[in-house]
């Protein structure tokens, strides 16, 4: 439940939207939540009055655009997963190898992640449903078919390698931000050893 109950006033003044910038308004508010979400790691922790300050609009404003808080976070999520899809896509893309490339979605998703720990955070750890997720898998499923037809990875069901990998690595990106005081080996060694164990990749040789 969000504590929208009592109204605030906005902190300063705004400007009515002019016709037709409506989804102006609701883009804005979509980038202070995510914003503040980065900053919280936790979407209890964020309300719509604190968001409807922020682009400074009033708190029945924000209404027009989300029903409820989980409707607002699963806006914020969705467009993070996106940016950290794009990145793995583009990561993939770059290398013409199947191997490199699945190698290069992981490492990608990674930076991301190391970018954005308070996002990721959100993004795992909410009880707010976030269907979009399952693109990542499918992207990755791809990727390890991909590995798999051209023989440098053993035949097999590339959804269920693809699914222990997604369990590796979304696994160890959590415990890296819950627990940072862990001996942590550089990840791109941690996976290689899952894209080795998991997917029967060799490691990439050494430049």
């Amino acid at each position: 439940m969000d504590d929208t109950s009592s109204p605030d006033a906005p902190t300063g003044p705004r400007r009515p939207n002019a016709r037709g910038q409506g989804e102006r308004l609701r883009e804005e508010i979509v980038a202070a939540a995510v914003r503040m979400l980065g900053e919280l790691a936790d979407d209890e922790a964020l309300s719509l009055r604190a968001v409807a300050r922020a682009v400074s609009i009033s708190p029945n404003s924000v209404y027009l655009y989300f029903p409820d808080r989980d409707a607002l976070v699963a806006a914020a999520m969705e467009r993070c997963h996106a940016e950290m899809l794009a990145a793995a896509d583009g990561a993939e893309a770059a290398q013409p190898d199947p191997a490199l490339g699945l190698r290069a979605r992981i490492l990608a998703q990674a930076a991301w992640v190391q970018d954005h720990p308070g996002i990721y955070k959100v993004m795992h750890e909410s009880k707010v449903g976030m269907p979009f997720k399952e693109v990542m898998f499918t992207r990755t499923t791809a990727a390890v078919q991909r590995c798999m037809d051209a023989g440098v990875a053993a035949p097999g069901d590339a959804a269920t390698v693809a699914l222990d990998l997604r369990t590796a690595v979304i696994g160890m990106l959590s415990l890296r931000i819950n627990e940072p005081d862990l001996p942590w080996p550089p990840f791109p060694e941690q996976a290689d050893r899952f894209l080795a164990k998991l997917v029967g990749l060799a490691p990439p040789r050494s430049t």
